[in-house]
């Protein structure tokens, strides 16, 4: 915006924070003006911080006069999840083998499934997310099994908020959605069919950890292969016993790290 923040008394760190949000959901460059009015900085600010941004590595210019990630916000992002990911990669690896199909390990972030490791199918699938993304627990296999296995709470506070749609087929009844964690519960799997993007399905099992849930694993397929997903579930329940006992001597919050941050979760 042209004019002052509607937030007056805003710290740096805030106004920094917020520019760095504003390519969350951009893959691509942006404008000054662009970043300033996502931001809600004056033009003026938001030119300042950009500047020492780009000077330090965190951002850079790109072309047509725009501005982009750079590439040592790239390198430190690359340490988010690195002990998981580290251990979870030889294992994703090997249930992408054994069953074809696209293979993925999530955690909750908030209200978000965040993928920490994926390998990719050969097969036609959408693709509705990727490593460093995030999408929303209810919509997702791995996402329903990070809210069905979590503390009870979770579950709670999730379904009292925004719903949204992603398909026509994703559940947003809260109602709908509650049944059918306590279903996941007692089956010990979850699965999806067209709701995050059409002609996607998958399942997906919990990884525990110390008997607590540490992350969640599942397989994308076309949704022309759903009723066959369940042949797959020795392969998960393998799979997740062995990444277990892969992970058990480190402590869970060592192995995800910043994200079980106890603040951020009481406030999702």
């Amino acid at each position: 915006m042209a004019g002052g923040s509607r937030q007056p008394g805003r710290s740096v760190t805030s106004k920094v924070l917020a520019i760095l949000s504003t390519f969350e959901q951009s893959r691509g460059s942006l404008s000054l003006t662009q970043i300033a009015t996502e931001a809600d900085l004056p033009l003026s600010t938001a030119h300042r911080l950009v500047g020492e941004l780009t000077e330090a590595g965190i951002l850079a210019n790109g072309p047509h006069g725009k501005i982009q990630l750079g590439l040592k916000l790239w390198s430190i992002a690359q340490n988010t999840g690195r002990q998981l990911r580290d251990t979870a990669t030889p294992f994703v690896q090997d249930m992408f083998s054994l069953t074809g199909h696209t293979s993925q390990l999530a955690i909750r972030d908030g209200t978000s499934s965040l993928y920490i490791d994926r390998v990719y199918g050969p097969q036609r699938v959408p693709r509705a997310s990727r490593v460093g993304g995030r999408l929303p627990l209810h919509a997702t296999a791995v996402g329903k099994v990070l809210l069905a296995f979590s503390e009870p709470w979770v579950a709670e506070a999730y379904l009292r908020g925004d719903l949204k749609p992603l398909t026509p087929r994703t559940k947003t009844n809260p109602n709908i959605l509650a049944t059918e964690l306590e279903t996941i519960r007692t089956n010990g799997y979850a699965t999806t069919l067209d709701e995050v993007r059409e002609g996607a399905s998958s399942i997906a099992v919990p990884v525990y950890h110390t008997g607590k849930l540490g992350c969640a694993i599942g397989l994308v397929v076309s949704s022309d292969s759903v009723g066959d997903m369940q042949r797959h579930l020795p392969v998960l329940y393998g799979t997740s016993k062995r990444l277990e006992a892969a992970t058990a001597h480190i402590p869970l919050e060592t192995l995800l790290g910043a994200f079980l941050d106890p603040q951020r979760d009481a406030t999702t």
